[in-house]
């Protein structure tokens, strides 16, 4: 394709959106045989409880972490939840960043071994500058952080399939982050993955940088490192909150994913049942270093292309991406890891910040702790309405975030307000359409419906 001009990027990720472009036009990628599908056994998806100890002495522990890179992928925004710059620097609890967090695990494990697992952050374009600058109040501590960018590929405009850059626009509008499948390359051709595979890593642990449940575990490690496994995905229990995520499969003697995307329509709800596929990509990855230098060099890593279709200033554009998690197919020896639900507790929306905020859980030693007292394995389901979508506003509906320890579900529509030493149990609705609703100082809710009035029904 003709490119006209687009000197902001370098000649490897100029070859990179050629190639994808050329791919995606071409469209010959193999279409999914609902007939060949096969449930993964378990060794193909290792159930977590089958895994060995992890080595109990602290020389073996320490080599074992020193072969370990831990990689988050901070290349998003916060707009989502109305926050400006990179969504890690959001306060997620007791005044405490996802990165505050994530450093403040990796330093209380290299204090505890004397290791040396360093942080390594793909951020986009979008976030680079300002992760740049919040990075300087960790320059007195011990850990090593590395910092790289994921390409930067032009929008398409759809009406004629040229690059939007090429045609007048070059600012930030022009161009996009092609997905976090562009980890492998960007890792290659960044030269990072040389400089650590020069300092003896062989593994990299992936993980998306709101997901607060993806800390680093040594019996996984231990697994990979002995089994010799390229990739592994860590998987959970799929619940009905989860039907749309990407699930492992066997197909044709090789473990792979499969997304809803790739699902023929008549079969979209057999693959939303938590019966047939009963597990979900969480996207905590766990790669090896060499594996991805082969593989990326070899121009290997064709996975499936996800076309992303945008409007921006009235102009319907294209994107083209890649996920991360489709590239398990490409691995020798990759499997999944069927892992506990506390490994997947991702902050996507202040719904989720209620959880992680809430009395279910305690941070310790950056990393969150659930609460004992909480006997069902699944959180609560929360639904909030759109008055909560900010996180500025959602602090201000709450004076203190109630106690959710025994709820189940909780539903709140419209203008409410709450008070502080507030409890939630089993289910309940808080429906405000009609009228403002406050709920008073140290009020106890268990299955009530709360409408406009001084008194309360039973659900």
């Amino acid at each position: 394709m003709e490119l006209g001009t687009l000197d902001q990027i370098s000649e490897s990720e100029k070859k990179g959106f050629v190639s994808l472009v050329q791919r995606y036009l071409s469209d010959k990628g193999e279409q999914i045989k609902w007939e060949k599908i096969q449930p993964p056994t378990n060794k193909d998806v290792v159930p977590y409880e089958d895994l060995e100890p992890a080595p109990s002495d602290p020389a073996a522990t320490k080599a074992l972490l020193d072969k370990l890179v831990v990689l988050k992928l901070n290349g998003g925004l916060g707009t989502t939840m109305g926050c400006t710059g990179p969504k890690s620097v959001i306060e997620v609890r007791d005044g405490q960043t996802f990165l505050d967090l994530i450093v403040q695990q990796l330093e209380v494990l290299n204090r505890k071994y004397g290791s040396n697992v360093p942080l390594v952050l793909l951020n986009s374009f979008n976030t680079d500058e300002d992760t740049e600058q919040i990075l300087k109040k960790y320059k007195d501590s011990s850990l090593d952080i590395i910092t790289f960018k994921q390409s930067q590929y032009p929008r398409i405009v759809s009406e004629d399939v040229m690059p939007w850059p090429s045609k007048g626009k070059t600012d930030k509008d022009g161009w996009y982050p092609p997905g976090h499948g562009d980890v492998f390359p960007a890792l290659v051709n960044s030269k990072v993955l040389d400089k650590l595979v020069a300092q003896g890593k062989e593994y990299v642990f992936i993980a998306n940088a709101d997901n607060l449940g993806a800390t680093v575990d040594l019996k996984i490690l231990n697994h990979l490192v002995k089994h010799k496994n390229q990739y592994c995905m860590e998987v959970t229990p799929k619940t009905l909150a989860d039907v749309k995520g990407g699930t492992l499969i066997s197909y044709e003697g090789r473990v792979q994913l499969l997304e809803i995307a790739q699902v023929p329509e008549e079969h979209v709800g057999e693959f939303k049942s938590i019966d047939k596929f009963k597990i979900f990509n969480t996207n905590n990855l766990w790669v090896n270093l060499k594996a991805i230098n082969r593989l990326v060099l070899e121009g290997a890593l064709q996975m499936e292309i996800i076309p992303n279709p945008k409007e921006v200033s009235g102009v319907k554009v294209l994107q083209l991406e890649t996920a991360a998690g489709a590239a398990i197919r490409f691995f020798d020896n990759a499997i999944g890891i069927n892992v506990p639900r506390s490994r997947f507790l991702p902050v996507k929306a202040t719904s989720d910040l209620l959880l992680v905020q809430s009395d279910l859980y305690t941070v310790k030693e950056g990393s969150m702790i659930r609460n004992p007292a909480r006997k069902s394995p699944h959180n609560p389901i929360i639904d909030l309405g759109p008055e909560f979508k900010k996180v500025g506003s959602f602090m201000e509906r709450f004076k203190a975030i109630p106690s959710i320890v025994y709820l189940e579900s909780l539903k709140v529509v419209g203008d409410v307000w709450f008070g502080r030493d507030i409890t939630l149990k089993g289910k309940v609705v808080i429906d405000a359409k009609a009228d403002k609703i406050v709920i008073p100082d140290s009020t106890v809710l268990e299955n009530k419906l709360v409408t406009p009035g001084p008194s309360y029904a039973d659900i």
